[in-house]
Order: C-alpha cells, then structure tokens, then sequence
C-alpha cells in the first residue's frame, strides 16, 4: 500500500483548479482501516525559493520527500491571472468545496456504520437492523448526485437511525471499565477487613 502526495500551487479551493507541481508515493505502509494510518507532511522553503515537502508516516516512521525549484512554480503573471479567477469563481469554489465536505462526511459515515453494523448488528432488533440498512442505502443514492441538500438530509436519517447501535457499542466499551471498578471495589472491601494503623506526613504537592 501507498500514499501519494500531491503539491499544488494556486488559489482556488479545489485542487484540480491549481497547477500542480510535484507529486511522490509514500510506499511501505502497511494495511490498516480507513482513518487510522496518520501522515505527517512538512513543507519547507529554503533561501533560494526551493520547496522540500516530505511526507513520514507515523505508524512506521517510512519517509519519502520531493524537491519543487523555484522554476516548477508559477510566473507573477500567471499568479495575478489565477486570483482573478479565483476571485470571479468565487461562489462556485464554495459550493464544491462544501460538496466535497458533505460528501466525505457522508462517506465516513457509512463506512463506520457498516463496520459497526457486522459487529453489533446482532445486538438490536430486526426492525432496527433493517432501518440502518435502509437509511444506508438511502445515504449512498444521495452521494452518487451532487445534491448537497439530499446528501445532508441521508446523514441526518442514518445518525438517527444508528443510535440505537452506537448504544451498543457504548455498552461493550463501558463494560470492561465497569468490571475493572467492580473488581477494585471488591478487593478494597477484602482490605478492609485488616487495619493497620501508620504514621505518615503530608507533603505539598506545591514545593516539588
């Protein structure tokens, strides 16, 4: 598996609306579910107007870096030519940006719901279970048109009817923790069976 990084420059939201001026793979790293894998990536411009960006991942310490020369980049005209365009392009950047937002929100969603669903689902109710099923469906219908309103009102629907689920795994997360209390409660009421008095002197914690 690899990560590729992708170096932009430019003014517009999104980033095939830029020019692109370098692009390397973090390769290595191994398999992992979606969010967890975390990469760190740096920029740094020298004196001469060279750009070293590098990318590490934190889970293997793999790095991998690229060199952008101040040639690679844009010209003072085709900069001024790109914030006027970004400038007439203004609402419609918002609008696919905020698209690219909900869009990502949505897929995040049904992807934990659905990993969460094959652990739990046996835990709640058929009608339920088929609710979330449904309102799953209903959220992957939203994202194959670019509806912002729709995509918005699929995750509302599925949140709701998905909380019946995250009660469950609420409960299995809360219940080791629980156990652990019940566990030191018992072997201090063993403990309070022997008393021994001792002496002992209180100390600031303020003079350390």
């Amino acid at each position: 598996p690899a990560v590729s990084i992708r170096v932009f420059q430019g003014e517009r939201d999104m980033a095939a609306d830029n020019k692109l001026l370098g692009q390397f793979e973090l390769v290595g790293i191994p398999p992992a579910p979606r969010g967890v894998p975390q990469i760190e990536v740096t920029f740094d411009i020298d004196a001469n107007g060279i750009v070293h960006v590098s990318a590490k991942d934190l889970g293997t310490g793999k790095e991998q870096s690229i060199k952008i020369t101040a040639s690679s980049g844009l010209t003072e005209e085709e900069i001024q030519k790109m914030v006027k365009e970004s400038e007439m392009h203004s609402d419609e950047d918002k609008k696919k940006k905020q698209l690219a937002e909900v869009r990502n929100e949505a897929d995040t969603l049904v992807y934990s719901v659905e990993k969460s669903l094959a652990e739990f689902g046996d835990k709640i109710l058929p009608d339920e279970k088929v609710k979330i099923q449904e309102a799953m469906e209903n959220t992957r219908k939203a994202l194959a048109g670019n509806d912002i309103d729709a995509i918005k009102n699929a995750v509302a629907l599925l949140s709701s009817s998905s909380h019946k689920l995250a009660e469950e795994m609420y409960k299995k997360t809360a219940s080791p923790q629980q156990g652990a209390a019940g566990a030191g409660a018992e072997s201090g009421g063993k403990k309070e069976e022997k008393v021994v008095e001792a002496e002992f002197e209180e100390v600031d914690k303020d003079k350390k």
